[in-house]
């Protein structure tokens, strides 16, 4: 197992810490004490990455981690074709 972070090889997007607040109360507005924080939620949000063969200056072959926008925008990433 490779202990390296999946990130794409072109835009460098990795995952990311995210999550969510939940809220409850009266709002003051409307006479209340206030909304309170009860809970947080984290989580991780992922990439959308593909493995794509791409086709090195020097001819070799590496198999690479690649973002489905840095597929869209074009980068040069090949499709081979098995003999």
């Amino acid at each position: 197992m490779c202990a390296c972070l999946k990130r794409c090889f072109f835009l460098k997007k990795s995952s990311v810490l995210g999550g969510k607040k939940i809220h409850r109360g009266i709002s003051k507005k409307s006479g209340g004490i206030g909304l309170q924080l009860v809970k947080r939620h984290s989580r991780l949000f992922f990439p959308n990455l593909q493995k794509k063969s791409l086709r090195l200056g020097n001819g070799s072959i590496k198999k690479v981690w690649v973002s489905a926008k840095a597929i869209k925008k074009g980068f040069t990433v090949i499709k081979l074709k098995h003999i």
